[in-house]
């Protein structure tokens, strides 16, 4: 005890005798607090409160008012949720087993990998696009393939078949990464001792695995209620709490009760990401230690390998070919009632008519401002989180993970509550509201979870005598982060930035209820077209959308493969 004591005392003298390092806590800790847990504070405080007694007839108001619509949305979203979480890991883990344990071809092996990263470089919404462009009652297959005019694409099965099909790839790439490191020796010895392939799955493989499919059910049941994009375009009648409180705020100016619906929304995913992140992931990791201790045998039985690669592959290709109905569909003349011929006059119209240039000139903008600051800041905290001890350190690592779990609805409107009239309703930083500055100050708390997580990885695996050493030589904080430690890392920065910059241009839930007729959007463009059934304008939009995140993620690997950390390393072998 004397001597952790005697440790803590030294690690207090060690930071209080190194002003950068404190500055640079106490600045981190406050736009947490401010950009993180004062809007969701506000969000709480307003739900209770009401002409200054704590009360709960607003929360009993949403609930009984029939004209909230909330109990049905409520129930839609939970419905939703749990469908398509179940749907997207058991399909994220047929396409993950079949990659890991059955040899494949190398085309096959090509599509799993394009599969993977379409939705990274996608906006959220292009598969509603596709599904209302195919399946719709002016759709290219329902109506001109088979002559079907009255098909609905619009609601429940909608939204669950969109959302399925946009979010197993996260259930797949999860899945992947925990069934390479069960030890094939278990599976084996089953085998050696009679046990049947199935048998096997489920009595070694499944048993394994379950901590890490629960793990993968929570985060896309996460995913699928905080969506906000697909129901708004799909959903049609379908009303679910995202798309509800949205309706809310900009139809029926009822703000009190978009502030209790955004809260019964935030205690959902609140609850489902502390399961996740506390119980689930521990869980999975204890389950599954290490990496394998050897190379697994791969499944070559063509009774086994056959069917499964062609199933998987038929899904790939459906996935890919929605996503690439995309571009075809801003081609058409006239979407649903002249097909031919192919013209590109909407790509013209984007920047003649619809004010395309400065749609994208604002959405480029912000997201290159954003990505920086998202990348940089994500080492800071990854740096603290892992190498510095000091009070606070919990508080750091927590918040900054917080932005995971609030959808994006919820963010907007704590963020519209918090700082309309300023902090606390005093006008103190109301100057940021309806500027460019909370757009970009919303991207960056929007995509900081992601690029901590990837920055603590990178840092764990740093040997900590590597810092001392210059710490030794008389270099101070800053220097060692700027010299030592960044460069080591620079690998997770690149990934950070332009992880950052995707996310910040394609994103929609949080912006759309910020973003003001000073600021064009190409999200925001797209989603108002879609609404109009404008869709070859709107594909037009996504399409361009699609080819500048694409371009961006291109350049991040050209620059890791030549100028990266595992370049050098190669090379030094």
């Amino acid at each position: 005890m004397a001597k952790t004591a005697q440790g803590a005392a030294l690690d207090r003298k060690k930071l209080m005798a190194d002003p950068i390092m404190v500055t640079t806590i106490v600045l981190l800790i406050t736009f947490l607090t401010l950009f993180i847990l004062y809007p969701l504070a506000i969000l709480l405080v307003d739900s209770v409160l009401s002409d200054g007694h704590v009360t709960l007839k607003i929360f009993q108001r949403i609930f009984t008012d029939p004209t909230s619509n909330f109990p049905t949305a409520i129930t839609n979203t939970l419905r939703v949720g749990f469908v398509v979480g179940i749907l997207s890991t058991i399909i994220g883990l047929l396409f993950a087993y079949v990659e890991v344990y059955v040899r494949m071809n190398k085309i096959a092996g090509g599509l799993f990998k394009v599969v993977s990263m379409l939705p990274v470089v996608s906006p959220p919404f292009v598969l509603s696009l596709s599904m209302i462009m195919l399946f719709g009652k002016a759709g290219l297959i329902t109506r001109f393939l088979l002559g079907i005019y009255d098909n609905d694409v619009y609601g429940y099965w909608g939204i669950v078949i969109v959302q399925t099909l946009t979010f197993f790839p996260v259930c797949y790439m999860m899945l992947k990464g925990l069934l390479k490191n069960i030890d094939p020796s278990l599976e084996e010895a089953a085998r050696d001792m009679g046990a049947s392939r199935m048998k096997v799955f489920t009595s070694v493989t499944l048993p394994l695995l379950l901590p890490g499919l629960g793990n993968a059910f929570l985060v896309t049941f996460i995913e699928s209620i905080a969506d906000f994009a697909n129901p708004m375009i799909i959903g049609g009648n379908y009303n679910t709490l995202a798309t509800t409180i949205y309706l809310q705020i900009t139809s029926g100016y009822e703000r009190e009760n978009a502030t209790a619906m955004a809260v019964v929304l935030l205690c959902i995913t609140l609850a489902m990401f502390a399961v996740q992140k506390y119980y689930l992931e521990s869980k999975t990791a204890a389950t599954l230690t290490g990496k394998a201790s050897r190379a697994r045998m791969l499944i070559e039985d063509k009774s086994v390998t056959i069917p499964l690669t062609i199933l998987c592959a038929l899904a790939a290709i459906f996935v890919i070919g929605m996503y690439v109905c995309v571009p075809i569909g801003a081609l058409f003349p006239t979407w649903g009632y002249k097909l031919t011929p192919l013209t590109f006059k909407w790509f013209g119209q984007v920047f003649q008519r619809y004010h395309g240039l400065k749609a994208f000139k604002d959405s480029f903008v912000l997201s290159l401002i954003a990505a920086p600051i998202t990348a940089l800041l994500s080492m800071i905290i990854s740096y603290l989180v892992v190498k510095r001890k000091f009070k606070g350190k919990g508080f750091i690592e927590a918040v900054s993970m917080l932005a995971m779990a609030v959808p994006g609805t919820v963010l907007g409107v704590g963020y519209i509550r918090g700082y309309s009239q300023g902090l606390f309703h005093t006008g103190a930083l109301s100057f940021l509201y309806n500027s460019a500055a909370i757009l970009i100050i919303v991207f960056v708390v929007r995509s900081l979870p992601t690029g901590t997580r990837s920055g603590i990885s990178a840092l764990r695996q740093i040997d900590k005598s590597i810092e001392e050493s210059a710490y030794d030589m008389g270099a101070d904080s800053f220097k060692v982060f700027m010299t030592v430690t960044l460069p080591l890392i620079k690998d997770s920065f690149l990934s950070g930035l332009v992880t950052a910059f995707v996310r910040s241009i394609t994103a929609i839930s949080a912006i759309i209820l910020l973003v003001t007729p000073s600021f064009l959007l190409i999200t925001v463009q797209i989603n108002e077209f879609a609404e109009k059934g404008a869709f070859s304008i709107a594909c037009a939009f996504a399409t361009i959308l699609i080819l500048i995140t694409y371009g961006a993620v291109l350049l991040m690997n050209l620059v890791m493969k030549f100028f990266g950390t595992s370049r050098k390393l190669k090379e030094e072998d």
